[in-house]
């Protein structure tokens, strides 16, 4: 068969290539409120990049053979994330529906009926009566149907659908580090509570000894019933401390295990007493937040994702094309369904243009729109809260710093002072409840201590989510 190009033809290759364009404004990440610099105090530095920069399994950081099990744990088993990938699944397959459309449909049908067709239907034929027919139907073909994309309608659909799917990638990312952050939060604080603990308990024997001390005097008449009294409420009041402390351990005990996919009553952390260095952190200039932050990287998405938006509802102010075409054959008999008498076949262009719609189309489009200018917010927002969590970050580690400071020198004080108090007592110098003040206050000040070292602890780990943790954009 030899194909002729006619006027149809080429208006047909022409409409083709103009389906290169698209309405609607093309995508361009705007500008957002980004700093110059961080205020830090002395001791901190940018990376611009390092070998010591944050890398994926930032936790890693912190040299914690057991946490770093929990995450991994975490990261295979935890529900979380089995959510997570089953949103960025369904975002893909989108994304390829979206996609789709840039081909044909073809199709095969086929059927078969039987008929009798009634003697009193009208007349087509004023000079032929009519009879009652009964046939059979037998037909099959193959069918074509394709959009031809003048406008760039399917194309915006298709942007919008594979920037949504971006963004579920993103959010997955964001998931990740959230889930990373709590677990090594939880697994902190729980070591913490730890050394509290650990803290009581070596208070508590000291207050303990300290009660059978005075109970012996207080037998032999060298104490009063007020020595007496004042320890054992001191020691009744750190065990309760004590008491607390260890359904508080448990609670954060249950929480990892929700964590790492495991039931609560089936998991369990040995205690650990080993005291957990703060690691350094490099710094990564304010701008580089725009490519560590998945949650930044998340709302930029979104961003172009409204954006394809707009092109698809204006396409609507412009004709729609359609290419549809049929092959195949229609019989009364099956025997000769594929004879050559029973072939059909059509092929054709529709179009359809909307004349009237009551201001439809405008309003899509200025609704497209205003949900740009919303994404276009959140991802400003993104942005600020980002420096603002990360310089937040920044002043409380320096905060907490000079604050584990003074608080070892007070507990060490109050260490002295404990020491001093107790030989003055025994020594008949002065009354018990000199001693049981110092007692309180070196407990008081050395659970601070450890409060104190925990915090600065989770403040990092606070401080590597506020970066993006180990993300990068490019990854």
């Amino acid at each position: 068969m030899i194909l002729r190009r006619s006027p149809a033809f080429a208006s047909l290759l022409a409409l083709l290539i103009l389906g290169g364009c698209a309405v609607g404004p093309d995508y361009q990440r705007p500008d957002a409120p980004v700093a110059q610099a961080w205020k830090t105090e002395a001791g901190w530095q940018a990376s611009n990049p390092r070998d010591d920069e944050l890398k994926g399994a930032w936790w890693k950081i912190f040299d914690d053979a057991e946490l770093n099990a929990l995450q991994e744990q975490a990261l295979k088993n935890g529900q979380t994330m089995v959510i997570a990938q089953a949103r960025v699944d369904q975002a893909r397959a989108q994304a390829n529906v979206a996609n789709s459309s840039f081909f044909p449909r073809i199709g095969a049908q086929a059927g078969t009926a039987r008929n009798r067709t009634s003697a009193d239907r009208p007349l087509s034929n004023y000079n032929t009566p009519n009879t009652s027919v009964i046939q059979n139907d037998f037909n099959a073909a193959f069918t074509v149907s394709y959009e031809l994309d003048l406008f760039g309608r399917v194309r915006r659909q298709a942007e919008g659908a594979g920037a949504t799917a971006q963004q579920a990638q993103a959010d997955f990312e964001n998931t990740r580090l959230v889930l990373t952050a709590e677990l090594a939060a939880d697994y902190l604080v729980l070591r913490q509570t730890d050394a509290e603990i650990d803290v009581l308990q070596q208070t508590l024997g000291a207050q303990t000894k300290a009660l059978d001390f005075i109970s012996a005097r207080h037998e032999l008449g060298a104490a009063s019933g007020l020595d007496l009294n004042q320890q054992q409420g001191l020691t009744a009041a750190t065990q309760t401390q004590l008491t607390l402390l260890r359904d508080q351990r448990a609670r954060y005990q249950n929480a990892i295990a929700t964590l790492v996919g495991v039931p609560a009553p089936d998991f369990k952390l040995p205690v650990n007493l080993a005291v957990t260095t703060v690691p350094a952190i490099s710094l990564t200039a304010p701008a580089a937040l725009l490519e560590r932050r998945p949650d930044i990287a998340t709302a930029e998405r979104a961003m172009a994702a409204a954006n394809a938006q707009i092109g698809v509802a204006r396409s609507a102010y412009f004709p729609s094309l359609g290419l549809s075409g049929l092959y195949g054959s229609d019989a009364n008999q099956l025997s000769n369904l594929f004879s050559a008498p029973a072939l059909l076949w059509s092929i054709g262009v529709s179009a359809t243009q909307t004349i009237f719609d009551g201001g439809r189309t405008k309003a899509n489009v200025d609704f497209a729109k205003a949900g740009y200018q919303q994404a276009l917010g959140n991802y400003r927002q993104s942005v600020l809260v980002a420096m603002q969590e990360v310089q937040d970050g920044l002043n409380s580690d320096v905060a907490l710093a000079q604050a584990i400071t003074s608080a070892k020198v007070a507990a060490d004080s109050a260490d002295r002072s404990l020491g001093l108090s107790t030989d003055r007592y025994q020594s008949g110098i002065t009354t018990n409840l000199e001693v049981v003040v110092a007692q309180q206050t070196f407990l008081n000040y050395k659970r601070q201590e450890v409060q104190l070292h925990g915090q600065r602890l989770v403040n990092t780990v606070k401080l590597i989510k506020a970066l993006g943790g180990g993300w990068h954009a490019h990854e």
